[in-house]
């Protein structure tokens, strides 16, 4: 996807003979920029990270895992998939707007024949093809947004369940393990006297 976007960027031709609006062509950089450095960095944790895992995976030496950095980067790599995952893709769609507004707000707006820019009202073809695209990337937008908020309360609430699984497993256990103790103590070896 990252190669895909760059070609899309490199391909991008701005019409010289139009005016664009200053805070447009600032929105559209930084947010090219940013989706850029975002997934670099969700890259670049991926790939410091993958010969940890997969040495960690080919030893079967239970100490080896707590010793891996991974285990120790565990926030990082949230961090990373939060970044690529929700950032990431949200930019992306902040990237689609602002390129179709860039691509379509000049249409009909540039005479062929003069180098002077006349701009037509805001109901010219260009600007409503750049309007129906941000309209449609809205509820896509909060859609993503709703979706990724479920998604990740289930993982949470399922992390949370198996973690008092397991600490009941642990509770019977030690329940176990004492009731054991106390009955070893009473009937423990006896003593007698001669």
């Amino acid at each position: 996807m990252l190669s895909w976007r760059k070609v899309a960027m490199v391909e991008v031709q701005l019409e010289m003979q139009y005016k664009y609006p200053q805070m447009l062509l600032i929105a559209f950089s930084a947010c090219t920029t940013v989706l850029v450095a975002v997934h670099l960095f969700a890259l670049l944790i991926s790939t410091c990270i993958l010969p940890n895992v997969e040495a960690v995976s080919n030893i079967h030496n239970l100490n080896s895992i707590s010793e891996s950095p991974h285990e120790r980067m565990h926030p990082y790599i949230e961090l990373a998939w939060g970044f690529s995952t929700v950032l990431g893709i949200l930019l992306f769609l902040a990237e689609v707007v602002l390129l179709c507004w860039i691509k379509f707000l000049p249409v009909d707006s540039i005479q062929k024949n003069e180098t002077i820019t006349i701009q037509k009202p805001s109901g010219h073809a260009g600007w409503q093809a750049a309007l129906v695209s941000t309209i449609i990337m809205v509820p896509v937008g909060l859609i993503f947004v709703v979706f990724t908020i479920h998604f990740y309360r289930s993982l949470v609430r399922h992390k949370t369940e198996r973690h008092n699984r397991e600490i009941e497993e642990l509770h019977k256990l030690k329940v176990q393990l004492d009731g054991h103790d106390r009955d070893a103590g009473v009937s423990g070896p006896t003593h007698f006297c001669t």
